[in-house]
């Protein structure tokens, strides 16, 4: 039996395309893709005909990458939230469709009945912090761009894959490493410019990484320990909790002050 390796032009480290969870709504099977701009989607995890599935609706998958279009192939991929029962749909779907959103909606209440999924909004399962200077999401600036991350920083954990495989529990802001600063930022760069954003706010805490070499930015933005930085050959077993910063979209998690352990520390 043949070990799965990273081939050598792989868009993505991830050894193998997709990444399996369950919503967390619905309960359903879905399978975690990333798109060309790096972000990440839900996809229902088995193919459709394509003849099934409106031509805005579809999505395939290219080196592990998917892509908002069909490929031309009679079978194409569909992104779970156009499917999801805990989804309230804006438009009606095509009798096929509809009869999976069905099924679908069958299992959830399966689910709900077994005491295997709470119904409702998904409970609040992130730290919460009194201060509300400390982000439970910070924004992290780094290779000239902004993400939010899923997490507090010093709880972003390695990606990789150990010689055990498993996923490394090695921090990315490892002992020894030159830490971020926090420091206070527009929360658009176009503030002064022709885009104008309608803010709450003017300026935010950004965790800002500049300041260190390229090597280093670019093991932040692969989420990799040091050690694991430097080995190629490892595979990752998730994917990087980075979402590119929309200060509309993200507004709720924008902190207008600076941590306090940075205030003392200036």
């Amino acid at each position: 039996m043949r070990s799965l390796t990273v081939a050598h032009d792989s868009p993505s480290c991830l050894l193998r395309s997709a990444q399996p969870a369950h919503c967390h709504g619905c309960g359903n099977p879905i399978n975690w893709h990333t798109t060309s701009n790096r972000r990440a989607i839900p996809l229902h995890p088995f193919e459709l005909p394509t003849a099934i599935v409106p031509e805005p609706h579809r999505w395939h998958l290219a080196s592990g990458i998917a892509h908002p279009a069909g490929d031309g192939s009679p079978w194409c991929h569909l992104a779970h939230l156009t499917l999801c029962p805990a989804r309230t749909i804006s438009s009606a779907l095509p009798p096929a469709l509809s009869d999976i959103r069905r099924r679908l909606a069958l299992n959830t209440r399966r689910l709900i009945d077994a005491g295997l999924l709470s119904p409702g909004p998904r409970p609040e399962t992130e730290p919460r912090h009194d201060d509300p200077c400390t982000p439970a999401r910070p924004v992290v600036q780094l290779l000239y761009g902004r993400y939010i991350a899923a997490i507090p920083i010093d709880g972003i954990r390695c990606v990789a894959q150990t010689v055990r495989r498993t996923r490394c529990n090695n921090p990315v802001l490892a002992p020894g490493t030159t830490p971020g600063r926090w420091t206070l930022m527009p929360a658009t760069p176009h503030r002064r410019g022709t885009r104008q954003l309608a803010l709450p706010v003017s300026d935010i805490a950004v965790y800002d990484l500049g300041h260190l070499t390229y090597s280093e930015q670019a093991r932040w933005r692969t989420q990799r320990c040091p050690t694991h930085a430097t080995i190629s050959a490892a595979p990752d077993l998730a994917l990087a909790d980075w979402e590119p910063l929309d200060p509309l979209l993200h507004h709720a998690h924008l902190a207008t002050r600076l941590p306090p352990a940075s205030r003392r520390r200036s």
